[in-house]
């Protein structure tokens, strides 16, 4: 098994800037890739960013060329920095693991950013 904490949400005006951390533990040599998501009030968790063991990272278009995927291997870390933050994206962020088996997921923090 694989455990996932999240942390370093908070509130934020608009322009600003958030460095989310989450801390892996457990099975380690088991993840494939990790990534981050988010869910929205009243919206679907979605998925915007992930990086592989091999360093390869993927976001979608909403959050390119504002936020930066990167990780820790020798601390087990995976990190969100995310600049230039909209209202829109506020809402609860997850980090997940994939592994051979079962995806994991983290409890989330939440990323308000005002207008």
């Amino acid at each position: 098994q694989v455990q996932l904490v999240e942390s370093g949400g908070g509130l934020v005006q608009a322009g600003g800037s958030l460095r989310l951390s989450c801390a892996a533990s457990g099975s380690i040599s088991s993840i494939t890739a990790m990534g981050w998501y988010r869910q929205a009030p009243g919206k679907q968790r979605e998925f915007f960013a992930a990086i592989t063991v091999g360093g390869t990272t993927k976001y979608t278009d909403s959050v390119k060329g504002r936020f930066t995927i990167s990780r820790d291997s020798a601390k087990n870390i995976l990190y969100l920095q995310m600049n230039s933050l909209k209202p829109e994206d506020t809402g609860l962020y997850y980090c997940a693991a994939e592994t051979d088996g079962l995806p994991y997921w983290g409890q989330g923090t939440q990323v308000t950013v005002s207008s």
